[in-house]
């Protein structure tokens, strides 16, 4: 196996689903469900996006929803949340409709982190579905949004103009709240400087991960002690930076075994695990299975 066939992907990576991979980070775009979909035979296959945040919003129809290893059929009104480098794919029923809402990382480390607060943070802290009842009227805030977002979008000479980012910060804000009432979370916590600390963090592991950096190296990317950074990551997810990275890696490398037909070895050099012994006793120690007995597993379920 060549050097440049393990830095392939071996899930497919795309900016927009079809189109290439591309510096994202002050992307905005919004389009129709169907405007994709449709194309492909309303069939989108797994693939995952680099550094960016995505919002699913069905209006009316249904689709069968893959998250990671996750899969479940859901009906409209529901908004899927997936955040960067989550495998995401939708079977559709054919004229689902609704909107997809794709966001650069910009959203989360710049200064809307310090309005939106802790339900932003928990919005975007792992992949999620939040069903909404046909009644209620959070659902048709939210649609009205993302209508008059859209409408916006393709008014000549708004790319890149405060009305768009706004809107955008509405959409998610609303969304948030949603998500903490429809999950019964608490108000409140740690300040926002904290959360943002804590989100650079997330977004330097995600660029990160497969380097193999120590703790050392990202804390000094953060500009903080390792003692400092532990503590931040302690406080706002209950683990260590370490172990935060080892479960990105985890995460990685369950993916890969579930969704590809990778040989083991293939997997480890892939996710840079220089000793294909080390990486099968990692992922026995993350998930109590070698990773061929993952793969049989999850295989047969």
């Amino acid at each position: 196996m060549s050097l440049s066939s393990l830095s392939r992907p071996l899930i497919p990576s795309f900016t927009l689903y079809g189109e290439p991979a591309e510096p994202v980070h002050e992307l905005l775009h919004i389009e129709e469900i169907q405007s994709r979909s449709r194309g492909h035979d309303w069939d989108i296959q797994p693939h995952l996006h680099h550094g960016l945040y995505q919002v699913v919003w069905i209006r009316e129809g249904s689709a069968r929803v893959a998250l990671d290893t996750d899969r479940q059929e859901v009906s409209g009104p529901v908004a899927v949340i997936v955040p960067p480098g989550i495998v995401h794919g939708f079977r559709f029923a054919p004229e689902t409709q609704g909107r997809v809402l794709t966001l650069g990382g910009h959203f989360l480390v710049e200064g809307e982190l310090d309005t939106a607060g802790q339900a932003l943070r928990e919005l975007f802290a792992g992949p999620r579905v939040l069903c909404f009842e046909q009644d209620d009227p959070a659902a048709g805030r939210l649609d009205a949004l993302l209508c008059e977002l859209a409408a916006e979008f393709i008014t000549p000479g708004m790319a890149g103009t405060p009305p768009l980012r706004w809107l955008s910060l509405a959409v998610v804000w609303h969304l948030a709240k949603a998500g903490v009432r429809l999950q019964a979370r608490g108000e409140g916590g740690p300040l926002a400087h904290h959360q943002a600390l804590f989100t650079r963090f997330v977004l330097q592991v995600e660029a990160r991960y497969l380097e193999h950096w120590p703790v050392a190296r990202y804390a000094a990317q953060l500009g903080v002690s390792i003692p400092r950074l532990n503590r931040l990551i302690r406080v706002e997810s209950g683990n260590s930076a370490l172990a935060l990275i080892h479960e990105r890696l985890t995460r990685e490398a369950c993916r890969l075994l579930l969704y590809t037909t990778e040989p083991v070895t293939g997997v480890a050099l892939s996710l840079g695990f220089e000793d294909p012994a080390y990486f099968c006793r990692f992922i026995k120690r993350r998930t109590g299975l070698s990773p061929s007995r993952y793969r049989e597993a999850h295989a047969a379920g």
